[in-house]
């Protein structure tokens, strides 16, 4: 005979067993309560109840008998045998969670998911789905439904304001490609079909959680911006105005800590798309229309009326520099953004690369012909490894993150395709930003000099030349990344001195192909401005063109790369197919990043 006694006191709530059943190991016995709560009393052996020593409704004290027990005989005993529980069956209360779950699901919103191809573009979930390694995505704030149960059903915004459309989580990115390194990351995507995707009370509460959680754990965001900004019609709250919102100043104070990474397809205003220019990388299809205010604001502000598509289109805001990378559509904008991160992740183990020899006729002998410098830096570059930003802007200046062996690389380089390489105020702009970026994870850069040097004249004044071309000074001096410069051909002045950090000796190296050619200022104007009185006194106009044309040869031939490294002026000479080896040279010196807790800039500057 075996006795089971109560393992507290408590009240008996309810007799499972009667005299005479067989019961199993684990079966229930008595149902016992106790601060209100139940606790069911089991069978720790299987066996036949031979008498119950309690009744519902009395109070037991703790090692009260209860229930007694006799030993089954072989045939009880096969019958009382325990039966294990299917792990994989799943109880009512999961089935509930996961028809409620469904409803937000793009399989039960064919509408909605219908409306997004009429328009070319895949739902947030498809793009989430896409960015992120498969079965790694957990998502926050899936049963959050819009704040309107003042005008709506709870039925209807459970319906139609799924996720109150912002489908938010953590999932691992390039999580294939390194496998030894942090690949979570917070992802975020507004849901156009969610009420345009507009910014209401509950999501920003998510967005909120979701920055907090990119903060503490210190992990990239990936937004998707696509919306309409904030919502006026929540109606499930007591807030005014709701500018005390922590989003805004939350996702801002992540500038410099986290990459932040930006997407727009489609319509992007206000709110959207002040959350979007706080990213570091901002990469926009085609069909994007970027604002700070949509046509609503636009025309309550008494400024016209105007359609959305003539709202900061995709051409207007690739050439102004709001667009980093312009892209045909949704899939190619989560390649990019996946492509982007990557650069922020660490080396890659498998790489190759272009013929170096190329890069020995990538620069003309005729040393006023063009050439094409994206070429050199494709070829320079691990295969493949090549992303520009900023392309449409600052035409003067190439930014772009690369690899060689593998190992991410900020490039600068000046493009004397356009205003022969001068450093216009534009240029200016998109360089020291890019130099704030890439110092700011740890990215060395490499200079790419081919400039004449700062653009000059009355209408470049105009547009605040002088501040502008001082940033480059400014943020370059406070570079704590490796950084070195190749001078390909021209290297003359301040602007040449500003693509190296300041001064050809602030550099880890600065070397120079056998093309390349330095001077205080451009040739021509120093020999104008040096030897104006002797030309003048020159007065067959042949005969002084041909002394300005053997001043300027003279001068070359002071400033010849050769020159310049006998004077020790630069490091080297070298053999454009050795410039990998030159780079390699440093990045494999330079001490390994130590993950930090603290942001090294206060900002990466959004302009």
């Amino acid at each position: 005979m075996h006795t089971v006694v109560a393992p507290m006191q408590g009240l008996v709530a309810r007799l499972v067993v009667r005299e005479g059943d067989v019961v199993k190991k684990g079966q229930a016995l008595v149902i016992l309560e106790a601060m209100k709560m139940e606790h069911v009393v089991a069978a720790d052996r299987p066996g036949v109840v031979r008498s119950i020593a309690v009744q519902t409704g009395a109070t037991v004290s703790k090692g009260e008998r209860l229930v007694q027990l006799a030993q089954t005989h072989a045939e009880d005993e096969a019958s009382a045998s325990e039966v294990e529980r299917d792990p994989r069956e799943s109880r009512a209360d999961l089935e509930a969670l996961r028809a409620r779950l469904a409803i937000g699901l793009d399989e039960s919103r064919p509408e909605a998911v219908a409306r997004r191809r009429k328009t070319s573009q895949r739902t947030a979930r498809e793009n989430i789905a896409d960015l992120v390694d498969p079965g790694t995505f957990v998502e926050y704030g899936a049963l959050v439904i819009a704040a309107q149960r003042q005008r709506r059903s709870v039925q209807e915004l459970i319906a139609k304001t799924p996720a109150d459309g912002l489908v938010a989580g953590i999932g691992d990115v390039n999580g294939t490609l390194f496998r030894d390194a942090e690949s979570r990351c917070v992802v975020m995507s507004y849901d156009y079909t969610v009420l345009a995707g507009t910014q209401g009370v509950m999501n920003h509460y998510k967005k909120d959680r979701m920055f907090e959680l990119a903060e503490s754990l210190q992990l990239p965001v990936v937004l998707f911006a696509e919306g309409g900004g904030g919502r006026p019609g929540d109606t499930d709250s007591t807030q005014v105005a709701g500018l005390d919102c922590r989003a805004f100043q939350y996702f801002a104070e992540l500038s410099g800590l986290v990459p932040l990474v930006g997407v727009a397809s489609g319509r992007c205003f206000a709110g959207n798309a002040a959350l979007l220019g706080c990213c570091d990388v901002v990469i926009a299809t085609k069909d994007s229309n970027i604002g700070m205010g949509g046509p609503a604001m636009i025309e309550g502000g008494g400024l016209g009326v105007f359609e959305p598509e003539q709202i900061g289109p995709s051409d207007v805001q690739s050439r102004n520099g709001v667009i980093d990378v312009l892209v045909d559509d949704d899939q190619e904008a989560v390649a990019v953004a996946k492509k982007y991160l990557s650069y922020f992740q660490g080396p890659l183990q498998a790489w190759t690369c272009p013929d170096q020899h190329q890069l020995r006729s990538a620069v003309p002998e005729n040393r006023v012909r063009v050439y094409d410098a994206r070429a050199v830096i494709y070829t320079l570059a691990d295969t493949h490894s090549v992303l520009e930003l900023r392309a449409g802007f600052g035409l003067a200046v190439i930014t772009a993150l690369a690899r060689v062996e593998g190992r991410p690389l900020g490039i600068i380089a000046n493009d004397p395709a356009h205003l022969g390489g001068a450093i216009d105020g534009d240029a200016a702009d998109k360089a020291s930003r890019f130099m704030q970026l890439c110092d700011a994870f740890d990215i060395p850069i490499l200079f790419l000099c081919d400039t004449p040097g700062f653009m000059v004249g009355p209408e470049v004044e105009a547009t605040a030349m002088v501040r502008r071309a001082a940033r480059m000074f400014v943020v370059g001096a406070s570079l704590e990344v490796p950084f070195f410069t190749i001078v390909l051909r021209k290297g003359y002045g301040l602007g040449a001195q500003s693509m190296a950090g300041g001064s050809f000796k602030a550099t880890s190296f600065t070397v120079a192909w056998p093309t390349g050619e330095f001077g205080g200022m451009g040739l021509e104007g120093a020999v104008k401005l040096g030897y104006r009185k002797e030309l003048a006194a020159i007065k067959d106009p042949a005969q002084r063109e041909q002394a300005f044309q053997n001043m300027v040869a003279m001068a070359y031939d002071m400033g010849k790369a050769t020159n310049m490294a006998a004077q020790f002026e630069i490091d080297a000479v070298i053999d454009p197919a050795q410039s990998r080896q030159w780079i390699m040279s440093i990045l494999r010196a330079a001490p390994k990043p130590s993950r930090r807790r603290e942001k090294k800039r206060p900002c990466v500057d959004p302009w």
